[in-house]
């Protein structure tokens, strides 16, 4: 059984992302796009139970009771304006100046309100180059590249904000503090293009 096979496995047995880690010997992001991809992990159970015992009545609340996320929740954090999607006379993404090199979590923002928030462990800048031209395999950078070119249709530009949280400690383990940002996120607030399964929308550009 290979490890993959081995993580959707233990997900089914309703063990969390943090346990199946510890057991497969992996990082607990590998597991995440893992079980993401195999539809046994959604955005609002990220952080419990995956599998049949995962939720009560509390823990199944709908997306659409969460709050949304502005700008000025951002900015208050400590989120920074980084940059702008634009679309360029040929119809494909173009940044309005080049991003921060460093490992982070960016939002992706449209009229004040945050769209999508994403974690950056290879860096913003080099993380957001596969949202241009994102390879076939790459299934949510190709997702969310059709939104960005659907969206820019209809408004002048969406704008990314980023931010580099330190990491800390817990009880004396390490803690990543830009992971649990991002899930932290996605957990407390509606975030649209964040949620699985969201129907592709065709770009008007291609």
């Amino acid at each position: 059984m290979s490890k993959s096979e081995a993580m959707r496995s233990l997900a089914k047995e309703g063990l969390t992302v943090a346990e199946i880690a510890k057991r497969v010997g992996v990082r607990y992001q590998f597991v995440r796009n893992v079980l993401l991809r195999a539809g046994l992990l959604s955005a609002k159970r990220q952080a419990g139970r995956v599998g049949p015992r995962a939720g009560t009545a509390k823990s199944r609340t709908s997306t659409s009771t969460k709050p949304r996320l502005t700008v000025s929740d951002l900015t208050r954090a400590g989120f920074e304006l980084a940059s702008r999607w634009q679309l360029k006379s040929d119809g494909q993404l173009e940044l309005e100046r080049a991003l921060p090199a460093g490992r982070g979590v960016y939002a992706m923002v449209k009229n004040d309100k945050v769209q999508y928030v994403g974690l950056a462990t290879m860096g913003i800048a080099k993380r957001l180059k596969f949202y241009v031209r994102p390879g076939k395999t790459q299934r949510t950078s190709v997702r969310i590249n059709a939104i960005l070119k659907t969206e820019l249709g209809t408004t002048s530009s969406i704008d990314i904000y980023t931010a580099f949280p330190p990491n800390f400690e817990w009880n004396g383990l390490p803690v990543s503090g830009m992971a649990g940002l991002e899930l932290g996120l996605i957990e407390a607030y509606r975030l649209p293009w964040n949620i699985r399964g969201v129907r592709v929308p065709r770009s008007r550009t291609s």
